[in-house]
């Protein structure tokens, strides 16, 4: 099983777009996946919505991949908060990570995505060396969540291919 996760709690998000497309891709090859969205989510603090997450979306899984907009040269706090307001050990320990970046600008969240390598590198999360960076998102996804360019459909297709033999 792999667990999606959209990594920004801002509604209707670009992000979750990707994390949707993804999913779709990931489904059309065999892959049993599952989206789960931060809108919404009290990730902030420990309680009955943060073990509903850990039972369904973390614990149960082997692998991760992580769909995370640039904020602030780096990726949303909420992303952070839901790693560190959970059970490391049981949630990410020994598990597997794809990383994706995605900004409206020109790096495609290159420093997130490194940053996010560190610290999954910490919680002894094996990271999946081709980071896949989506810049000028408007441009490669629409609105309604298609992607625009065939050549960021076959960089997500080879990723994809690489991540479930990984």
């Amino acid at each position: 099983m792999i667990t999606i996760i959209s990594g920004t709690n801002r509604i209707d998000s670009m992000s979750l777009r990707v994390a949707n497309l993804y999913h779709k891709m990931l489904s059309e090859k065999g892959a049993d996946a599952q989206v789960l969205s931060l809108e919404n989510r009290p990730v902030w603090e420990r309680g009955e919505a943060m073990k509903e997450i850990e039972d369904i979306y973390l614990k149960p899984v082997d692998k991760f991949i992580f769909i995370m907009p640039e904020y602030n040269a780096s990726f949303p706090g909420v992303l952070k908060m839901l790693m560190d307001n959970c059970d490391v050990k049981k949630c990410w320990w020994y598990k597997k990570a794809a990383l994706i970046g995605v900004s409206d600008g020109r790096a495609g969240n290159l420093r997130g995505t490194e940053h996010m390598t560190a610290i999954l590198n910490y919680l002894k999360v094996n990271v999946l060396y081709n980071k896949l960076l989506l810049s000028k998102i408007g441009e490669e996804v629409s609105k309604e969540g298609v992607l625009l360019k065939p050549a960021t459909e076959q960089s997500i297709s080879a990723q994809i291919e690489e991540f479930i033999r990984f």
